[in-house]
């Protein structure tokens, strides 16, 4: 048995062909081409699917599912698109469209869902029967893994962590609330912290390892919090503290085994898992409290393809 995996991106379609034991046989890259019609995407999502499978020397008739990620919301019983605003769809049969040219079963779900799935299937939390995913990226995204399948909520939205209110009347987020975890924990978030204190403090490292206030990122901010600056650390040491409180409050609604960290701020390595680790054990409920251990992610940028294929193996397992 072999199963598809689409990481349906907003520039690119990357498309897997993986074994039942998590490994890519085959992969292809088609230019997404933001704008054009679903029915065009799908055609081409297919046709990365062909690809694939001719690369990993494998027939279309040893395919068991498809499975494709998204950056947005699917509903999981008619695999309909209810929202991808990366590509301005609302409510698109993806699943009937990508059946009209392969007779498999497809299964959709939010991209952060499925790079969770990948973790636990093949990663750095495969020993887990819980687990959540979190992406610190530009927004804040989040998979929740229960048992070794998908948590997404009765309509879709359930590992929308990135919104919860982390803060009552804080930072305007972009989704029309205040306060959300997004607005804290990005990579984006890092980044505007950096550039307050820099505006504040001009003799910061801040300013002469990013160039100019307007060229400061979260690297930008890390890099020199690595090095030692006062200010850079102040600032990255109040980042983790919303990153411990927002992990204190998944471990006190969910209480998993694992909290696994990807995305662009997670490449900061050890020095953001001590510091974590270091600051968690302050909010818990009590202490001496087990709290979930806190990992990095493992599978880069192959998760994607990994846990789409991984979404079709869950949901044809009998």
């Amino acid at each position: 048995m072999i199963y598809a995996g689409i990481d349906l991106g907003g520039t690119f379609i990357k498309t897997g062909i993986v074994d039942p034991e998590g490994k890519i046989l085959g992969e292809s890259s088609i230019p997404t081409g933001a704008g054009r019609s679903f029915e065009d995407i799908a055609h081409d999502m297919v046709l990365g699917v062909m690809e694939a499978l001719k690369k990993a020397e494998k027939d279309q008739s040893e395919l068991t599912a498809i499975g494709v990620g998204i950056p947005g919301i699917a509903d999981q019983n008619t695999g309909r698109i209810v929202f991808c605003p990366n590509l301005g769809w609302r409510d698109i049969p993806l699943k009937e469209e990508i059946q009209k040219y392969l007779d498999l079963p497809v299964f959709i779900d939010n991209d952060a869902t499925v790079a969770g799935l990948a973790e636990n299937f093949s990663g750095v939390s495969r020993s887990c029967s819980s687990s959540v995913f979190i992406t610190l990226g530009t927004g804040v995204g989040a998979g929740i893994i229960i048992n070794g399948k998908p948590w997404s909520g009765a309509h879709g939205v359930g590992s929308e962590l990135g919104h919860m209110t982390l803060l009552a009347d804080g930072v305007p987020c972009s989704c029309g609330n205040n306060g959300c975890v997004e607005r804290y924990t990005s990579a984006t978030a890092l980044a505007r912290m950096g550039r307050q204190a820099a505006m504040a403090y001009p003799d910061s490292q801040i300013n002469s390892i990013a160039g100019s206030i307007d060229n400061i990122d979260a690297r930008a901010v890390i890099d020199a919090a690595k090095a030692g600056d006062r200010i850079a650390s102040r600032v990255f040491d109040r980042y983790v503290t919303y990153l411990a409180m927002t992990i204190n409050n998944i471990t006190a609604f969910l209480d998993p085994e694992m909290v696994v960290l990807g995305g662009g701020v997670s490449h900061a390595g050890s020095f953001l898992l001590d510091a974590i680790r270091s600051q968690l054990p302050r909010f818990l409920l009590y202490k001496g409290l087990p709290s979930p251990r806190v990992e990095l992610a493992q599978l880069g940028n192959e998760a994607g393809m990994i846990g789409a294929a991984a979404l079709g193996r869950v949901n044809t397992a009998s």
